[in-house]
Protein backbone atom coordinates (compact mmCIF):
# COMPACT_ATOMS: atom_id res chain seq x y z
CA UNK A 1 0.00 0.00 0.00
CA UNK A 2 2.34 2.48 0.86
CA UNK A 3 4.88 1.51 -2.05
CA UNK A 4 1.81 2.58 -4.45
CA UNK A 5 1.15 5.47 -2.41
CA UNK A 6 4.77 6.55 -3.22
CA UNK A 7 4.94 5.59 -6.69
CA UNK A 8 1.65 8.08 -7.40
CA UNK A 9 3.30 10.81 -5.21
CA UNK A 10 6.52 10.08 -7.75
CA UNK A 11 4.74 10.32 -10.99
CA UNK A 12 2.83 13.12 -9.64
CA UNK A 13 6.59 15.24 -9.27
CA UNK A 14 7.62 13.66 -12.72
CA UNK A 15 5.07 14.94 -14.43
CA UNK A 16 5.17 17.87 -12.71
CA UNK A 17 8.75 18.88 -13.83
CA UNK A 18 8.55 17.58 -17.73
CA UNK A 19 5.04 20.26 -17.65
CA UNK A 20 7.27 23.04 -16.18
CA UNK A 21 10.07 22.49 -18.33
CA UNK A 22 8.03 21.83 -21.49
CA UNK A 23 5.71 24.68 -21.29
CA UNK A 24 8.95 26.55 -21.75
CA UNK A 25 10.42 23.98 -24.56
CA UNK A 26 7.55 24.71 -25.76
CA UNK A 27 7.42 28.80 -26.50
CA UNK A 28 10.77 28.26 -27.45
CA UNK A 29 10.44 26.02 -30.13
CA UNK A 30 7.56 28.37 -31.51
CA UNK A 31 9.33 31.13 -31.79
CA UNK A 32 12.00 29.05 -33.77
CA UNK A 33 9.95 27.94 -36.17
CA UNK A 34 8.35 31.73 -36.15
CA UNK A 35 11.48 33.07 -36.89
CA UNK A 36 13.02 30.37 -39.81
CA UNK A 37 9.32 30.55 -41.22
CA UNK A 38 9.50 35.01 -41.52
CA UNK A 39 13.40 34.22 -42.86
CA UNK A 40 11.91 31.91 -45.73
CA UNK A 41 9.25 34.01 -46.38
CA UNK A 42 11.46 37.08 -46.66
CA UNK A 43 13.39 35.41 -49.00
CA UNK A 44 11.16 34.12 -51.03
CA UNK A 45 9.74 37.24 -51.72
CA UNK A 46 13.36 39.36 -51.82
CA UNK A 47 11.74 41.47 -49.01
CA UNK A 48 15.36 42.21 -47.94
CA UNK A 49 18.74 41.77 -49.74
CA UNK A 50 19.28 38.93 -47.70
CA UNK A 51 20.68 36.95 -50.93
CA UNK A 52 20.50 33.05 -50.91
CA UNK A 53 19.82 31.50 -47.67
CA UNK A 54 22.99 29.99 -45.64
CA UNK A 55 23.23 28.10 -42.59
CA UNK A 56 24.29 30.29 -40.59
CA UNK A 57 21.29 32.52 -41.60
CA UNK A 58 19.23 29.68 -40.26
CA UNK A 59 20.81 28.92 -37.27
CA UNK A 60 20.65 32.51 -36.44
CA UNK A 61 16.52 32.00 -36.26
CA UNK A 62 16.49 28.94 -34.82
CA UNK A 63 18.32 30.34 -31.69
CA UNK A 64 17.04 33.77 -32.17
CA UNK A 65 13.55 33.60 -33.50
CA UNK A 66 11.91 36.35 -34.48
CA UNK A 67 14.25 38.72 -32.96
CA UNK A 68 17.03 36.76 -34.73
CA UNK A 69 14.82 37.04 -38.39
CA UNK A 70 14.49 40.74 -37.66
CA UNK A 71 18.12 41.13 -36.56
CA UNK A 72 19.07 39.45 -39.78
CA UNK A 73 17.03 41.74 -41.73
CA UNK A 74 18.23 45.17 -40.25
CA UNK A 75 21.60 43.78 -41.04
CA UNK A 76 20.77 43.30 -44.58
CA UNK A 77 19.94 46.50 -44.99
CA UNK A 78 23.12 48.12 -43.96
CA UNK A 79 24.84 45.70 -46.32
CA UNK A 80 25.71 43.11 -43.50
CA UNK A 81 24.57 39.59 -45.15
CA UNK A 82 25.29 36.49 -42.63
Amino acid sequence: MIQTILMVIVAIAIAAILFFFLRNGLKLLINAVCGVVILFIVSYFNLAPIGDLSIAQVVVCAVGGILGAALLIILAFFGIVI
